[in-house]
Parts: structure tokens; C-alpha cells; sequence
């Protein structure tokens, strides 16, 4: 079984399993690139208290944290871990989005994908995984999102060899899955899902896992 194909079982087999995952959980494309950047190094439920802290704030908009003082902002993302380190990542990202883009979104997106994806790993903090978490699942933009997670199942089972860059990974799925943006989003998701529930990092539950024939 070639590549393409082997890819396209797991996530037919993950899929029968877990179902449509409907990421990622947010009202508005922002609320997508905040939960994004405050996601680094923490868990999701941190991360779904500080969302929750800005929206009480009635914060959750560009121009809100355009305008508050660094470390009021801090204050309000405590919970996400990092917060003051944080908190200026947020702001990084929202200055260049007011700077060259008015605050709109919508806008930013309109511009190529790849001169994007460059424009923002520019922006101090921004790595690989966050901006391009922002491009798929803010923008709609058909780029792979891959993580340790991801990384952790294709080793595991003798996908992708112990030293490959964030790139060189990404490409393996980009060049030998359909450029779509729905599968994309769903499979990123399912892996996840799988890592977190079988392949997990330590004692990993191998015998259950729906990936157990691969």
C-alpha cells in the first residue's frame, strides 16, 4: 500500500471511530486566532477560561486589545499559563493585523496563502503550528496542520523517520493527500483525538486503538 493510500485508510478508519470533529471550537474567526496563540504550551481547558475572561471583558475583538495596556491584558489570560509572554504574542499579532489590515480579518485572509504564512512567522512567538492553525481553521486556507500529536502516531507507526522538520512533515501529508479544506481540518482533529485518548505519550493503550491493524 502506497503512501496516498495508507494515509487515506487511517483517516477513513479514524473517522468510522471518533466522527466529524468540528473543530475548531469558536464563535468568530479572531476568537480561532486567539485560542490559537494562547493554546502554546497548555491544555485546552486553560485555554477556553481565558477566552471566557475576554468575552466578559467584552476584550475579544482587535481594536479591544489593540487599545489595552499589555498588562492588563495578562491579567485576563491569566489562566492560559504564560500569560505575560502570552499576552504580548496577542498583541504582536494584533498590531501587525491593525497596522496592515485595518483590524479586518476578512482582508488579511484575501491575501495569498503562502505570502501570508511568511508575513506571519515574522510576528515575534508565532511558530509553524500556531500561524498555520490560524490559516486553516481562521482563514480557510488548505494547509496542513501538524503537531506532536500527529507526529507522535506517524512514528509510531513507521510513517516518517525520528528526524524530520516541521515542513518536511507537513509536505508528506500535502503531497500525498487531496488538497482539501475539509479533510484537512477533520484529520488534524482526529489525530489529535486518537494521540489523547490510545496514543497516548506515556503508556500509550495500543491493544484499543483503531489503529492497531496499521
Amino acid at each position: 500500500m502506497d503512501k496516498k493510500a495508507v494515509l487515506l485508510e487511517i483517516y477513513k478508519v479514524l473517522y468510522e471511530y471518533f466522527g466529524p470533529q468540528n473543530w475548531w471550537p469558536a464563535d468568530t474567526p479572531f476568537e480561532v486566532c486567539v485560542g490559537a496563540i494562547l493554546t502554546q504550551g497548555t491544555t485546552w481547558k486553560n485555554v477556553k477560561k481565558a477566552i471566557e475572561n475576554l468575552k466578559k471583558e467584552h476584550a475579544l475583538s482587535p481594536e479591544k486589545i489593540y487599545k489595552m495596556e499589555t498588562h492588563h491584558l495578562a491579567q485576563i489570560i491569566k489562566p492560559s499559563g504564560f500569560y505575560n509572554v502570552k499576552a504580548r504574542r496577542l498583541k504582536e499579532f494584533v498590531n501587525f493585523l491593525m497596522k496592515n489590515y485595518q483590524g479586518n480579518l476578512e482582508k488579511m485572509f484575501e491575501e495569498d496563502t503562502l505570502s501570508l504564512r511568511m508575513k506571519l512567522l515574522q510576528i515575534k512567538g508565532l511558530g509553524r503550528e500556531t500561524v498555520d492553525s490560524i490559516l486553516l481553521y481562521a482563514g480557510n486556507k488548505p494547509i496542513f496542520v501538524v503537531d506532536a500529536y500527529t507526529y507522535r502516531i506517524l512514528y509510531r507507526h513507521s510513517l516518517i523517520p525520528e528526524e524530520i522538520t516541521y515542513d518536511e512533515f507537513q509536505d508528506f501529508f500535502m503531497q500525498n493527500l487531496p488538497q482539501d479544506l475539509t479533510l484537512y481540518k477533520e484529520y488534524h482533529a482526529l489525530l489529535v483525538a486518537c494521540a489523547k485518548n490510545f496514543c497516548k505519550k506515556k503508556k500509550p493503550v495500543c491493544e484499543k486503538c483503531p489503529l492497531n491493524s496499521f
